[in-house]
């Protein structure tokens, strides 16, 4: 048995104008598989933003938003045997699952079958829902923290623990790591940011497309990308037809998935892990004149 739950400040949306204000509430107990782990850094998702302003019609309020969450482990359940106190520990998207499985036994606990419990607004395991990481502190199963090295700066891993999975697992999944490959990147927000970095980092001709000319300057200069695209250029955007080995939609503005599609090499992979309201395209883009493949990440 832990020791007593104590109040807990966070920064939670009272109603679908998803302004934040101060809010005082308490965590469940520390069980004896639990962590409580004082934040020191949480970052800032679009899923946020689409929660406290209830864009999907589902929010419960007061909501506090954030999965992006680094901190130090402050107290540890009597099982607890992957950490100690002191222990800098990330806390991504999701903070329990069934562990029965095939996908929580597959290391994929986020795509459990019964249905992970979410950071933020889910039905935790005492009934409560579950309030991220804009608050002091949070309680969660040792088996949904991941160690962040010492050395490593907190306030840099923290974007890693949602926008950084959600873009390297698909690259890592789909093979879109191979060194001398091309790889779009379309939109540079939190994800296309990191799809970049990545893409760089694993030696990939990287071009962004953006239909803001003021990211030109970050995506070449800060970031390292090989070439900008203003997407709205039709000119610009029909001169790269099936020249991409590899796409990724990290927008969550709506875009034109034939003409992406049109923008891949034969067998090209096209990966969407952004957010638009709808995903229409031709199956002519897909299965005429050339195969392409489409995948849906999250």
């Amino acid at each position: 048995m832990g020791a007593a739950n104590r109040e807990c400040l966070g920064w939670a949306a009272r109603d679908p104008s998803g302004i934040l204000s101060p809010y005082k509430f308490t965590r469940r107990t520390v069980g004896s598989d639990d962590v409580s782990v004082s934040i020191l850094y949480c970052g800032v998702c679009y899923a946020d933003v689409i929660w406290s302003r209830n864009k999907l019609g589902h929010s419960n309020y007061p909501l506090v938003p954030g999965h992006e969450i680094v901190g130090i482990v402050t107290q540890t359940g009597s099982k607890v045997d992957r950490f100690k106190v002191g222990d800098h520990v990330g806390v991504g998207t999701y903070v329990d699952s069934c562990r029965e499985c095939e996908y929580c036994d597959s290391e994929l606990e986020v795509h459990c079958s019964k249905g992970a419990i979410m950071t933020f607004d889910s039905v935790d395991v005492d009934g409560t829902i579950t309030k991220g990481g804009y608050s002091s502190y949070i309680v969660v199963h040792q088996r949904y923290c991941f160690r962040i090295p010492e050395n490593y700066p907190p306030q840099l891993a923290a974007p890693l623990l949602c926008a950084g999975i959600t873009t390297y697992t698909p690259m890592i999944r789909h093979n879109m790591n191979q060194p001398g490959k091309s790889l779009g990147v379309v939109g540079l927000g939190g994800l296309g940011h990191l799809a970049v970095k990545f893409g760089k980092a694993f030696g990939l001709k990287v071009t962004v497309f953006s239909t803001s000319i003021s990211k030109k300057e970050e995506a070449l200069n800060l970031l390292g990308a090989d070439s900008f695209v203003i997407s709205s250029d039709e000119k610009e955007m029909r001169a790269l037809a099936k020249s991409f080995d590899f796409i990724i939609n990290t927008a969550s503005g709506d875009i034109s998935f034939d003409l992406y599609l049109s923008l891949l090499k034969t067998a090209g992979l096209l990966v969407l892990v952004g957010f638009p309201s709808e995903v229409k395209f031709n199956p002519g883009s897909l299965n005429l004149d050339s195969y392409r493949k489409y995948n849906r990440w999250n």
